[in-house]
């Protein structure tokens, strides 16, 4: 089941050269989230390696601004468990902490809710694409400021060759397809 699960969502992941720079192959999620079967797929597997390697130590999922909204609601609810968002700067009131990061073509920050966690909870981050690790690492650094645990950060796509996974250090990285 995982291996014809695994390439059901495979198959909907579409290339496209040169997006949205010359240089860049921009994998696009879009038709596994289209396709209710696949999408499905994707939640199944990750929930089963979720289960498989944290058991019932995962208090919240968190999701990641924007795209890991899409999968980190339908994993917690799988899960039996709630999904807490990290968002863009500006997005969410009340109280926040932020974090900032590096990308591309300048700087971007990340906030959370400072009351959205306890300390010493665990958690569980996902996103659709780990890339080069800016947003993941941010996202790890919030999550240490409010002295939540990181147990893992999961990912529908993995671009290996731009090795995102370093920046996140000692945090383990699981990816359901990488690709260079």
């Amino acid at each position: 089941m995982a291996d014809a699960d695994l390439q059901l969502v495979a198959r909907r992941i579409r290339s496209f050269p040169d997006f949205p720079v010359p240089g860049v192959l921009f994998r696009d999620i879009s038709p596994v989230l289209k396709d209710p079967d696949s999408f499905r797929a994707s939640i199944r597997l990750l929930t089963n390696h979720l289960k498989e390697t944290h058991g019932g130590k995962i208090d919240y999922i968190v999701g990641l601004d924007s795209r890991g909204f899409l999968f980190g609601p339908s994993l917690a609810q799988e899960l039996g468990l709630g999904c807490v968002l990290i968002r863009k700067r500006g997005k969410l009131p009340g109280p926040t902490v932020s974090a900032s990061y590096t990308l591309e073509y300048g700087k971007a920050e990340l906030e959370i809710q400072r009351d959205a966690l306890e300390p010493g909870q665990k958690v569980v981050v996902v996103d659709d694409l780990l890339a080069t690790g800016g947003t993941m690492r941010a996202a790890c650094e919030l999550l240490g400021q409010l002295r939540a645990e990181v147990l893992e950060c999961v990912s529908l796509v993995e671009l290996t060759s731009l090795k995102g996974r370093e920046k996140l250090g000692a945090v383990p990285v699981f990816s359901l397809l990488q690709y260079d």
